[in-house]
């Protein structure tokens, strides 16, 4: 039997950890940012470092480094 790793917020991440986007939760213009950078199901996501009070998060995708607020971060669910 395999086993599914399960979902979480691509905020939870730690330091140089990497994750596959599953989806990004809820709806509106913020989703559809989200899915604009580049992260739709099945892209490779890293966590490269975090601001000193925790925000925003440094990711790596697709080749690129962007920053995002933790808020936004949390949107997307990853695993």
């Amino acid at each position: 039997m395999s086993r599914q790793k399960s979902m979480r917020a691509l905020d939870s991440l730690e330091i140089d950890e990497a994750a596959r986007v599953v989806e990004i939760a809820g709806e509106g213009a913020l989703a559809v940012r989200l899915a604009e950078l580049g992260f739709v199901p099945g892209t490779l996501v890293r966590l490269v470092k975090r601001a000193p009070f925790g925000d925003p998060l440094q990711l790596e995708l697709r080749g690129y480094h962007l920053s995002l607020r933790r808020a936004e971060a949390a949107r997307v669910r990853v695993a």
